[in-house]
């Protein structure tokens, strides 16, 4: 996944936060990200404690104030351009935050539900959120309480690091699926839903699925989503390539598979997420109908 790189960005549409120090908890969330770590670690053979998992570095104290403005700073300086977010990760997120904006702006109202912008922090290491501590352990994740989504950019420079390379279609994808459950709780979707259950039939796999469903169609969409300011699109037309590679960040999450390579056997009635099978069918739905109502596992488009 590609950038124009004339886009202008909104580098204050993003809160970049600096590298805070740990404070000792995991963050509360659906993130998808320190699954992809612990299932790379595994097929790839390098050390995940190399991520800091277990949270173990001390806090920054009083000079976290004074490195989110550096950092803010330093973000809005870089990232003004789609040649930026072509060449940074944290600049990446912003585009695709904004091209998300853009598409979900005119999606969610014609599927007759209101719709606002959701909050966006890119941090290093760690940070405080409503919903606990974020840190690489979690990965990205979209907190219901604040309605903020939490995308640590580390977490996306690890994974090239130890071998996922050209994956910046599947970095989006990350990013989508988290921005599909603030829709998800724009639909009311959250208030109906029983999160806490597990199975191959819990609401909790539901809901994953419609993330990655709504992901898919912003996939689909992407390319054709202008800017509001200058009628250019944010992205170039995906490929074939970088659409193999978005199935397979989504396929490396499933249930099935991280459950066969860390204990040995599949365990259905502990599911969350749902099967590899099943998450990159949910992706492709949406990217080939391009709707909500295609991705609507709990009735609530029309009712």
């Amino acid at each position: 996944m590609s950038f124009n790189e004339g886009t202008r960005l909104d580098p204050n549409r993003v809160q970049r936060r600096g590298p805070g120090g740990a404070t000792g908890g995991l963050a509360i969330g659906g993130g998808v990200g320190g699954l992809i770590i612990v299932i790379l670690a595994l097929i790839l053979g390098f050390d995940p404690s190399l991520f800091n998992l277990d949270a173990g570095t001390s806090g920054t104290g009083g000079n976290q104030g004074v490195q989110d403005v550096t950092a803010q700073q330093d973000f809005n300086d870089r990232c003004m351009t789609g040649a930026s977010a072509n060449k940074y990760a944290d600049c990446r997120v912003l585009a695709v935050v904004e091209s998300l904006d853009a598409y979900w702006a005119d999606a969610l109202p014609a599927a007759g539900f209101s719709h606002e912008l959701p909050g966006i922090v890119v941090f290093d290491r760690s940070t405080p959120t409503t919903c606990g501590t974020a840190s690489s352990s979690t990965g990205p994740f979209y907190c219901p309480p604040d309605q903020t989504l939490y995308v640590n950019t580390t977490f996306f420079d690890s994974l090239s690091q130890f071998g996922y390379q050209n994956g910046n279609l599947a970095e989006a994808y990350v990013v989508a699926h988290e921005y599909g459950h603030h829709i998800e709780n724009e639909l009311g979707i959250f208030d109906i839903a029983n999160r806490s259950g597990s199975g191959a039939n819990s609401d909790s796999v539901k809901v994953e699925l419609m993330a990655d469903c709504l992901a898919g169609v912003w996939v689909g969409h992407a390319a054709t989503t202008p800017d509001p300011d200058t009628g250019v699109p944010f992205l170039k037309p995906v490929t074939q390539d970088q659409l193999d590679n978005a199935l397979a960040a989504a396929a490396s999450v499933g249930d099935d598979r991280i459950q066969q390579t860390i204990q040995g056997e599949v365990t259905p009635h502990t599911f969350t997420h749902g099967t590899s099978q099943q998450r990159t069918d949910a992706f492709t739905t949406g990217y080939t109908n391009g709707t909500v109502a295609a991705c609507d596992t709990f009735g609530v488009v029309g009712s």
